[in-house]
């Protein structure tokens, strides 16, 4: 339903710390086929090279894996750091991936998330956002391939470069911007006419910031002649969910405070610090701050709404891939989500109620009118059979 909220799930992943890595990893893939089958419309995938934690160094080789395993969902680099990479190489891989999955891949590109990893590399983290613009401009015109391309910089060059193989339905490869807190990543999704990836619009800055960032996409992209389209704006957050708000907290008490320590002391992501000294004392800060829910359906569907209305509309919510609960009641969990939470703001439920409520108001006269029914068919047997006997 085009005029209906979508929605996927944002993959860093983050994982405990004393889970096998092959194991998560191919546990990752395990989910992404479930999230096919419970009708999830799309997942995005990160890059990371430190942290322990976020295990996925190439998240285009990960979802060539993902595309084997799955027929409709959308695949996603959420993100490919871009600064780390020539602009050419990340342009060829994700048209392969595109056609490894005949036509489901999506290009997610940030500044890149942990500081260690640009700092393994030698890269200032003052020349990230430059690095991003001028990478994610020489991708745009690649994939175009109106005529070749030649750019030089002091990071990369292309001399006459042209892709060889274009997107599967040639200009049809969507490509999304990593937005925080700043203006940054809505000005370049303004300036480029790009999709926008919220990744922490559920922070207390990063909600406030909601509509703002919508505005500075707008404004940059009238400035620059492009467009932008709100149904290609994504919200993340994260959830755990469960019948009742005593077993989901019951539930996270497996991982959740790993994931808080990663932030505190390891990831270094300002806009997710969490803090707290105990599993219950995170509960009621994520609860509290609205940063993310950890309760029941209708919790989780009262959050959608807030940011709903902070934001004044957006085309996908993304569930955060985490392991707060172990994998059982984390499957449980999406599989709530999918049938309680999303019905409600995809509509599929709309059609239902209106019947029943028809149904219900009608059923009081067309009960008696089949009672009647009834009583008259039964009196034509009786009297039906009174006359063969009487024959």
């Amino acid at each position: 339903m085009s005029d209906s909220l979508r929605f996927g799930v944002f993959l860093p992943p983050y994982h405990k710390f004393d889970i096998d890595p092959t194991l998560a990893i191919h546990r990752d893939l395990e989910l992404i086929e479930l999230w096919e089958r419970l009708g999830f419309d799309e997942v995005w995938v990160g890059e990371h090279h430190s942290g322990g934690i976020e295990l996925i160094a190439s998240p285009e080789q990960f979802l060539a894996a993902a595309a084997m395993r799955t027929e409709r969902i959308r695949l996603g680099t959420g993100v490919v750091s871009l600064p780390y990479h020539h602009p050419f190489m990340v342009a060829s891989r994700l048209v392969l991936l595109d056609h490894l999955s005949h036509g489901r891949a999506m290009l997610g590109v940030g500044p890149g998330a942990l500081p260690f990893d640009a700092a393994m590399l030698g890269i200032e983290q003052e020349e990230t956002r430059t690095r991003l613009e001028q990478g994610l401009e020489a991708i745009i015109a690649l994939l175009r391939a109106e005529e070749p391309v030649s750019v030089e910089t002091d990071w990369f060059k292309l001399d006459e470069a042209m892709l060889q193989l274009l997107p599967y339905e040639r200009q049809q490869l969507e490509i999304a911007v990593a937005a925080a807190v700043s203006p940054s990543g809505a000005r370049l999704a303004g300036k480029f006419g790009a999709s926008l990836l919220c990744v922490a619009a559920t922070s207390e800055a990063g909600f406030k910031a909601l509509r703002g960032h919508w505005e500075v996409a707008e404004e940059q992209a009238a400035l620059h002649g492009t467009s932008v389209d709100r149904a290609n704006w994504r919200i993340v957050g994260p959830m755990h969910i469960a019948p009742t708000r005593e077993q989901a907290q019951r539930e996270v008490e497996y991982g959740l405070m790993d994931w808080a320590l990663y932030f505190q002391e390891v990831g270094a992501v300002p806009q997710v610090q969490v803090e707290g000294a105990s599993t219950a004392e995170l509960i009621d800060e994520i609860n509290g701050n609205g940063l993310g829910v950890i309760g029941t359906p209708q919790d989780a569907i009262a959050q959608i709404t807030r940011l709903q209305e902070q934001s004044g509309g957006f085309g996908t919510y993304l569930l955060i891939g985490h392991d707060w609960a172990d994998p059982e009641a984390t499957a449980r969990s999406y599989e709530l989500f999918a049938r309680l939470v999303a019905p409600e703001f995809r509509g599929s439920l709309d059609s239902l109620r209106r019947t029943r409520r028809r149904s219900s108001e009608r059923y009081q006269p067309l009960r008696a009118k089949q009672a009647a029914a009834i009583e008259s068919a039964k009196a034509r047997y009786e009297g039906q059979r009174g006359a063969k006997r009487s024959d």
